[in-house]
């Protein structure tokens, strides 16, 4: 049994033990398959175990360290997929009762490319069913159940990518694939207290990948920290032919940033660090506002354009599911969904008229408009990841967190709407806990293909913090 100073170590500080081979791959590999299958099911985290795929990849790459061959900072290192990403000859349930017999026989291209980076596949992920398509109100609307929180198992670990969320918080893996439409990756690593990278839309490719919103859907790292998250978005990144969304840009890590941050400006408004987040999270949130201060940027008070952000990404995602789920909608075995407000929101969306789906599509360009005036006079905006700590499992997600009234300050509160809408970057990084003992996090959000400077910044936030590096109170 490797000890947990390991298992919570971050990719890089692993790749030394590695290449060092002070630890091998086939032991890492093992101790994460036994966490999964152990802690797993505790806290509704695993849809799927791989062993046979991990122990061979893992024996690949100790025979390249043996000969001191590195295919790049991955190698050997194991990793965890949410369940909508297909995996040759593994179940795909997408989360969802319906589909718990579904299996590919193919890999999805971020699934290849980790491969070929020598990245061990450990397990598949749990997941909200269809990544929440039509809507959903409570934590439970998940083939396992609903995923807790290892910071507290009465609470939720946050959603659609829940396992991902939950696996890399409780050191299942060192690191795991989310996927966001509208807060898929940034909402679960805000929850668990880990680092989560959602990429500019395009630049990661989709192909292999359960279908949302095919004008929304990203696929991002959920890792310990801003570095790691540099280290996968380099190796799953790059164009594809399969997906007709790729931008066909590559990232690459760059381990020393060129600008000094006191040429950056950072926007913010203090109403999302006060007034609209919950008073339990708002030390932790100031306290990570200084911080940022500190770093030397020019620290510029905005507000976004005051616009139907929620409405309009509700819009689209609602048109776009249902059509991708028109089978299912209509099919005998719909009624495998537990979550009635999800089944009637998916219904609906089939009735939706073309014209409203039209005028979201219209508004989405004004604001992608508006946005991009707003990035001429900031370089990134800094706000909550999400303005409080979890739900706990029983609550009623549709009653947390309302926008404010019209004609009130908005802040930057819409900033996941707006930024998912806009296609634009963002990484969460954990800054505390709420006075509940609940993980908080905040987040930054950059002008399209700019990563480089989220994770800049969040590599520096991490020197000065150390949130990061908390762990819950697991067991064995």
């Amino acid at each position: 049994m490797l000890p947990d100073d390991i298992l919570y170590s971050t990719i890089s500080e692993l790749a030394v033990l590695l290449k060092a081979r002070k630890v091998s791959s086939k032991e890492l590999t093992q101790a994460c398959l036994d966490r999964l299958e152990k802690l797993g099911p505790r806290y509704n985290a695993l849809a799927a175990l791989t062993p046979k795929i991990a122990k061979k990849k893992a024996e690949e790459a100790d025979d390249l360290f043996k000969r001191d061959r590195v295919r790049s900072p991955l190698q050997g290192i194991p990793y965890g997929a949410k369940d909508l990403l297909a995996a040759a000859g593994v179940g795909t349930t997408w989360g969802a009762a319906p589909y718990r017999s579904q299996v590919f026989d193919f890999d999805a291209t971020v699934i290849q490319k980790l491969g070929k980076a020598g990245a061990v596949l450990a397990g598949k992920l749990a997941m909200i069913e269809l990544a929440g398509g039509g809507g959903y109100r409570y934590p439970s609307a998940s083939l396992q159940g609903p995923c807790k929180n290892p910071w507290n198992p009465a609470h939720w670990s946050g959603g659609s990518s829940s396992g991902s969320g939950a696996a890399v918080a409780a050191a299942l893996v060192p690191f795991a694939l989310g996927s966001e439409t509208n807060g898929s990756i940034l909402n679960p690593s805000s929850y668990c207290g880990v680092t989560g990278l959602r990429p500019t839309y395009g630049l990661v490719s989709r192909h292999g990948a359960m279908a949302l919103s095919w004008t929304m859907d990203k696929i991002g790292p959920m890792c310990r920290s801003a570095e790691d998250c540099g280290l996968v978005l380099k190796v799953i990144s790059g164009k594809d032919s399969l997906d007709p969304a790729s931008s066909g840009k590559s990232y690459y890590y760059l381990a020393e940033y060129g600008r000094p941050f006191s040429e950056l400006r950072i926007g913010h408004h203090p109403i999302d660090f006060q007034d609209r987040a919950a008073e339990s999270a708002r030390p932790a949130f100031q306290a990570a506002l200084e911080v940022f201060r500190k770093l030397g940027p020019k620290m510029v008070e905005i507000s976004l354009p005051d616009m139907p952000y929620r409405e309009v990404a509700g819009t689209i995602i609602q048109a776009e599911g249902s059509a991708v789920f028109e089978p299912l909608i209509s099919g005998g075995q719909f009624d495998q969904m537990p979550d009635e407000r999800q089944k009637a929101g998916l219904r609906a969306g089939l009735e939706m008229p073309a014209r409203d789906y039209l005028r979201a599509v219209r508004l989405r360009r004004v604001i992608q408009d508006k946005l991009r005036e707003v990035f001429t006079q900031v370089d990134v905006i800094l706000s909550p990841s999400y303005p409080g700590p979890a739900a706990g499992l029983d609550e009623a997600l549709d009653r947390r967190f309302q926008p404010p009234p019209a004609g009130e300050k908005r802040g930057n509160t819409d900033i996941v709407s707006a930024g998912n809408l806009a296609g634009l970057p963002a990484i969460s990084l954990p800054c505390g806990f709420s006075t509940t003992n609940l993980p908080v996090a905040v987040q930054l959000v950059a002008r399209p293909f700019d990563e480089h400077t989220l994770i800049a910044l969040g590599r520096e936030f991490q020197k000065q913090t150390d949130w990061h590096r908390r762990r819950p109170p697991v067991g064995g």
